[in-house]
């Protein structure tokens, strides 16, 4: 294999080191993104043997024109991909249109797309998921809750991460749930209460999984959406035995190839009726891409690797360059401007410097999920992180004054 295409990348901002990694190996990089060439990183530009601006990614005939302009000019276009869960679509119709023969075509992409295709392979994998209702009328949805009871979360059948979901508690809630305008097909589900734990990783060309991860998320990505509260979250160094084996058959029935994959659980924190006893898991949902902002990174940071460079010798020569004895727990700690914290960034760094890996302003696009500032740092303990993410998220008294 030579010629890489990659959509977009420039989002999130460590993503240039996808055609760094297929350059490195030898391969040729040819990179397609809004940002003029000019306004570029560096490390961009050294990125890419080719760059190409389009006005839109939104728009598929100068995307179009972008593959066709890299294909005569270099010949056959053997991977193409963006990992980015807004382009899987386009990314597909692509790989259709210009017969490239390595990734999901149009026909396949919908089955990991739509969350309620998701559920029937959760399923066909042995693992327990909620039940739902396709959004239709008040009446249908009532007749679901009679069923399932309060509360139920509503969100876009074909939605990314949590934008657009929530939680519906009540009577009125519903009514209001059915007075919008939608613009798009929901699905609502029972709600199933635990904390979520994935199953993550790269599974090369035959189904195989050559990486393999898992991470901790104690609060709803919906609810820090909704309330815009802190996010935190963690991978850990030892992956549970059930999440390991629940998280491969569901890969398997899957059938996917040559891509990333974050798969998500709950953890039942009490008993569920049709579900599982307490401690058990249920099938939430799966992304075929990297786990969101900087999660691959995470990835890097914990086991000592290039998980990058494993992906590209996994696209090209579909051989696996994993090996480590995942040595940290790896923690993001998002924090609000809102709160006023005791620790500033450069009191978090006097006591943290050595273990912090990563730090920087989140941008807007993923703000409302993860933060408006992050750190990410990795520990050899347990014991470790809890104090570090104690002492980020560290806040002053609020003075009340008493009333006179």
């Amino acid at each position: 294999m030579k010629n890489f295409v990659f959509i977009s990348p420039t989002f999130p901002r460590t993503y240039y080191q996808f055609p760094k990694a297929w350059k490195q190996i030898g391969g040729t990089s040819l990179c397609i993104g809004e940002d003029p060439y000019e306004s570029l990183p560096q490390e961009m530009k050294d990125a890419t043997d080719e760059y190409y601006q389009v006005q839109s990614l939104k728009d598929y005939d100068q995307v179009y024109r972008a593959v066709a302009w890299f294909a005569h000019k270099h010949g056959k276009i053997d991977w193409l991909e963006s990992n980015n869960e807004y382009w899987l679509e386009q990314d597909a119709k692509l790989r259709t249109d210009f017969n490239i023969t390595t990734g999901d075509k149009s026909v396949d992409v919908m089955r990991y797309k739509l969350k309620s295709n998701m559920k029937a392979y959760y399923e066909k994998a042995g693992v327990p998921v909620a039940r739902y209702h396709m959004v239709s009328t008040l009446d249908e949805g009532e007749k679901f809750i009679d069923q399932v009871g309060y509360p139920v979360i509503v969100k876009p059948d074909d939605g990314v991460g949590a934008n657009a979901t929530w939680k519906i508690s009540n009577e009125k809630e519903l009514k209001n749930f059915y007075a919008l305008k939608l613009t798009t097909q929901y699905i609502m589900e029972e709600f199933v209460p635990g904390r979520i734990e994935s199953f993550d990783g790269i599974v090369d060309q035959d189904n195989n999984i050559i990486f393999r991860t898992s991470h901790v998320f104690p609060n709803p990505i919906m609810d820090i959406v909704n309330t815009k509260d802190e996010c935190c979250y963690w991978s850990v160094r030892k992956i549970p035995n059930d999440v390991e084996e629940l998280g491969t058959k569901v890969i398997h029935a899957f059938n996917i190839k040559g891509r990333f994959f974050h798969t998500e659980y709950f953890r039942l924190s009490e008993d569920k009726e049709g579900l599982g006893k307490k401690g058990s898991l249920v099938g939430l949902e799966v992304n075929m891409r990297p786990p969101g902002g900087y999660t691959p990174d995470m990835m890097d940071f914990a086991n000592d690797i290039n998980v990058y460079l494993v992906y590209a010798n996994m696209c090209m020569f579909n051989e696996s360059l994993y090996k480590t004895s995942r040595p940290y727990f790896c923690v993001y700690c998002g924090r609000r401007d809102k709160y006023h914290y005791v620790n500033n960034s450069a009191k978090v760094y006097k006591q943290y410097g050595q273990a912090i890996c990563m730090s920087e302003r989140m941008p807007e696009l993923l703000s409302s999920a993860m933060g408006n500032e992050f750190f990410i740092a990795k520990f050899e303990t347990e014991k470790e992180m809890n104090e570090f993410v104690k002492f980020v998220y560290a806040k002053e008294k609020v003075k009340v004054e008493a009333k006179k």
